[in-house]
């Protein structure tokens, strides 16, 4: 019988998730404000974080049951065949949302569901994990509303948004699964050109690589909580990644990254070779107005600075209005977007906008405005 699968994500990108999990052909049994539930088997849950671009965690079901104090959680979960789940030798993390009035904070539950699952394997096998609170283990989610109580195996660990690639962040980065996020919604072909001025760290450029060239974006990590469990198979894994390399196509439209700053691109192609894309994308030094705008069909992006956390609003003001030239100016036959959380900035951009996207980058409110350029003569 299949396995209750819940997949988080940000908040405003399930959308995306759900249209993710359809194609690979996963049934869709709920959608939530930041997740998406699934079902599948343990082989289904490790090629889920190897395929998704916009989830953040796996989360595999072991366990759910009624649940009113603090001690019935540690009576309930010592329950469980920890010992079949995690090695006496690993080492264990355990995370935790609660809603529930006996429990003030939420390091009370986790120390209470940590203390049942290493007693019990203490007992069974005579030795118990280490535990903390890193992420690179074996990883145990609680979810405890009223009284329901769910257990679930984390087989992510570390979240997915951190792809392995990223060294050097730079300023106020926008994270991959928001990044992966933006390129759906621009709706890149693999064949149509991706222009993305001001790159900043790379993460828009690298992760429409890896769209357009189909390639898992987990095939790029080395760690998952899936992994420190007793449930993984090595040669599963291998074949599963095996399979996702097989379906890589090999080219790709132009990807083109600029940014004034040569540390941001620097750190960008680095980032770029450690994904395995560098030789797809190509990387310049420059204002963003000398961006080389091939001939064809495609996309370009801007994140520009808020005027937020990063620049002054009263001086953006002119950026944005140069955008807009070069929107306007130079990239005809292509489509236009800036992902920005100032709306009166966006409004200095001075084209009329087809569709505005929302989105949540952490607390900030975010739209991703698409311009149609229609063709004409570039200057």
């Amino acid at each position: 019988m299949p396995t209750p699968i819940l997949i988080t994500t940000p908040i405003g990108l399930t959308s995306f998730l759900r249209e993710e999990l359809q194609r690979l052909k996963y049934p869709i049994k709920k959608v939530g404000a930041a997740g998406v539930l699934t079902e599948g088997d343990y082989t289904d849950a490790m090629r889920l974080n190897l395929y998704l671009f916009t989830a953040h965690h796996v989360l595999y079901l072991i366990n759910e049951f009624s649940c009113n104090n603090p001690q019935e959680l540690y009576k309930r979960i010592n329950a469980m065949p920890w010992e079949t789940m995690i090695s006496a030798d690993g080492y264990l993390s355990v995370v935790s949302n609660v809603f529930h009035p006996s429990i003030k904070d939420t390091r009370f539950a986790n120390l209470k569901t940590k203390d049942a699952i290493v007693d019990r394997i203490l007992i069974r096998k005579g030795k118990r994990p280490d535990s903390g609170p890193q992420r690179n283990g074996a990883v145990i989610h609680v979810y405890w509303r009223d009284e329901k109580c769910q257990v679930y195996i984390d087989t992510s660990g570390e979240p997915l948004s951190k792809r392995g690639y990223r060294t050097n962040p730079l300023y106020a980065p926008m994270q991959e699964t928001l990044a992966a996020a933006v390129v759906k919604a621009t709706r890149l072909k693999s064949s149509e050109n991706f222009i993305n001025p001001m790159c900043g760290s790379g993460t828009l450029a690298i992760e429409a690589a890896l769209q357009c060239i189909n390639r898992a974006p987990g095939s790029i990590r080395k760690n998952f909580g899936f992994m420190h469990t007793l449930f993984y198979r090595k040669e599963v894994w291998d074949e599963l990644v095996r399979e996702a390399a097989s379906r890589e196509r090999a080219e790709s439209g132009r990807i083109i990254a600029t940014d004034i700053n040569d540390d941001a691109i620097k750190a960008a192609y680095n980032h770029a070779r450690l994904a395995g894309v560098d030789r797809l994308i190509d990387f310049k030094a420059v204002d963003f107005e000398e961006t080389q705008i091939p001939d064809g069909a495609g996309v370009v992006v801007f994140n520009p600075e808020y005027g937020i956390r990063l620049g002054d609003e009263s001086e953006l003001g002119q950026t944005y209005r140069r955008i807009g030239n070069f929107l306007k100016k130079r990239c005809q036959g292509y489509r236009g977007y800036v992902f920005t959380a100032n709306m009166k900035l966006a409004g200095e951009i001075g084209l009329k906008s087809g569709r505005k996207i929302a989105f949540k980058s952490g607390k900030l409110d975010c739209r991703l405005y698409e311009y149609e350029l229609y063709g004409g003569t570039r200057l």
